[in-house]
């Protein structure tokens, strides 16, 4: 892995590949799983893009946008509210779940990867946006 500007070293060739294809994998998965749990799409639909909402934080600062992005698009909540569900035999305790893992899985699917304090485009799978070829 070679390391960029601030630290925002990004992996590349065929690990960058395998983690996107995970990401697709999640994403998938977790359709699957709630169309058997026959949960409403409606709710898929009002839920799926909550998670974006995270990057608001980013008008106080790189850094701080940074880590709460990157706590709304880590696995670990999601997967404890998922176990929770379970846990608990709650319905919509799992549905959020499976929502926010499959909201995490095609963003990474698509390149969107956890972010570095650097700035939002500044991700473990590469920079994004507008300055990516700069």
């Amino acid at each position: 892995m070679t390391e960029g500007i601030a630290g925002t070293g990004s992996v590349t060739g065929g690990v960058n590949i395998l983690l996107r294809l995970e990401g697709l994998t999640l994403f998938v998965g977790m359709v699957v799983l709630y169309c058997a749990w026959d949960g409403s799409w409606l709710v898929f639909a009002l839920l799926f893009f909550v998670p974006d909402l995270s990057f608001l934080a980013y008008l106080s600062g790189p850094r701080f946008g940074a880590l709460v992005y990157n706590t709304a698009h880590s696995y670990m909540a999601p997967v404890a509210l998922l176990t929770l569900g379970f846990g608990l035999a709650s319905p919509l305790t799992l549905s959020i779940a499976l929502i926010w893992l499959a909201h995490i899985g095609i963003d990474r699917a698509l390149g969107y990867g956890l972010k570095y304090s650097a700035g939002f485009g500044f991700t473990h799978l590469g920079r994004i946006g507008r300055q990516k070829d700069a």
